[in-house]
């Protein structure tokens, strides 16, 4: 096998590493809020925390850190992340457990922009589309096998064996990453001022507010999808598992018809997809009589939720290359940015909407975000050859 083909499943295995860290909380918080005595609903703010703090960290990180070799700063964080979930494995509390997941979220945004920066330097330009969609794959196959294997492992041994796997396999990433990262990808350096000059073009800014709305109606109603699929529709532990495998497979299927889609008119291909999702979001509610038809709408909004990636991403470092270099890693890290920023609006949402109204009204509250997503990506696909 050749070093780049090497590289490129390494890449993958970074976005495995930090999806399972991410996810698995979601498929374990029942069992967390048993151990701690907590109700769910608090619980729900440990989602919006560590994307709250992943979204504020990492423009600091990503902008501050391009003053050294990208292979060294690579490097450093994931030493962070591994002491910031091996902490959360040890956690004894609700606070220890708060902590470990701020101190993780601190590195976790800045590390994937790192190597999806990295990955578009290496990678062919006709490769390029496919690579960056294989590696924001990484994070659905996490929910593919991490997340069905964390719930199982939470269920039959503990919650916080869950995140010792994660602890091993970072250290098994970090021993690749050492051998097999490049050392000598271009840098363009600029003051703070000039690389945040980036959120000045509508591009830009229409693009990342699509990111938060999608990624809001996202975990509006993901947050709480164990309890919506055990307490909701009924299905035992055993069919749980095999669920979330089903979601995670159509992640998956989603970020590769994301990459087809980002080679075949990028953006203006999208604003479809987001009309049927909001559709099916509307849908999800009144589908709780039949818990088949239900698990069938989450499917098919699944693939749409992940669908986006590779063609806004490809947007972003087309629109930086062109006319903000000095920016690139920052245009590199926008996606995951704002994504956790809508993932802390979404769960914030969900908690909000269980605390106030029921579990059983978060589809329709996520369709309200589809609404708005589908709007912002007419308006992306509109502008998106423009200056």
């Amino acid at each position: 096998m050749r070093k780049e083909q090497l590289r490129a499943i390494v890449f993958v295995l970074v976005a495995f590493m930090l999806g399972c860290n991410e996810y698995v909380i979601v498929g374990v918080l029942p069992d967390v809020a048993h151990e701690y005595h907590v109700s769910l609903a608090s619980l729900g703010y440990v989602v919006t925390i560590f994307a709250f703090v992943y979204a504020l960290s990492t423009p600091i990180i990503t902008s501050v850190a391009g003053r050294w070799p990208r292979h060294k700063v690579l490097l450093a964080l994931m030493v962070v992340f591994l002491i910031g979930n091996t902490w959360t494995a040890l956690a004894k509390g609700y606070w220890a457990l708060i902590l470990s997941r701020m101190l993780t979220a601190t590195v976790a945004g800045a590390i994937i922009s790192l190597v999806l920066v990295i990955a578009a330097f290496v990678a062919p330009p006709a490769k390029r589309a496919g690579l960056v969609s294989w590696i924001f794959a990484g994070f659905s196959i996490a929910s593919v096998i991490g997340v069905p294997i964390g719930t199982l492992v939470s269920q039959h041994l503990t919650w916080h064996d869950s995140f010792w796997m994660i602890t091993w396999l970072t250290v098994i990433v970090m021993g690749l990453l050492v051998w097999l990262v490049p050392k000598d990808t271009p840098q363009v350096k600029g003051h703070l001022k000039d690389q945040f000059a980036l959120f000045a073009d509508r591009r830009i800014l229409v693009g990342i507010t699509f990111i938060v709305a999608v990624c809001a109606a996202d975990y509006t109603f993901y947050t709480y999808i164990r309890p919506l699929l055990t307490t909701v529709l009924g299905f035992n532990d055993t069919w749980l598992n095999w669920l979330l495998l089903m979601m995670g497979i159509f992640f998956i299927i989603g970020n590769k018809f994301g990459g087809f889609l980002a080679d075949n008119g990028g953006v203006k291909r999208l604003p479809g997809m987001y009309v049927a999702m909001t559709i099916l979001l509307a849908l999800m509610a009144p589908s709780f009589a039949w818990p088949w038809a239900t698990v069938a709408i989450i499917a098919l909004v699944c693939v749409a939720l992940a669908g986006y990636g590779a063609s806004t991403q490809l947007m972003f470092l087309n629109i930086a290359e062109k006319e903000y270099p000095q920016a690139l890693d920052l245009a590199s890290s926008l996606n995951s940015i704002f994504a956790n920023i809508g993932i802390s609006l979404g769960s914030l949402t969900a908690a909000e909407t269980v605390r106030f109204l029921d579990l059983t009204k978060v589809g329709y509250i996520a369709a309200l975000y589809g609404a708005l997503a589908t709007v912002l990506i007419m308006l992306a696909a509109k502008w998106r050859n423009q200056s």
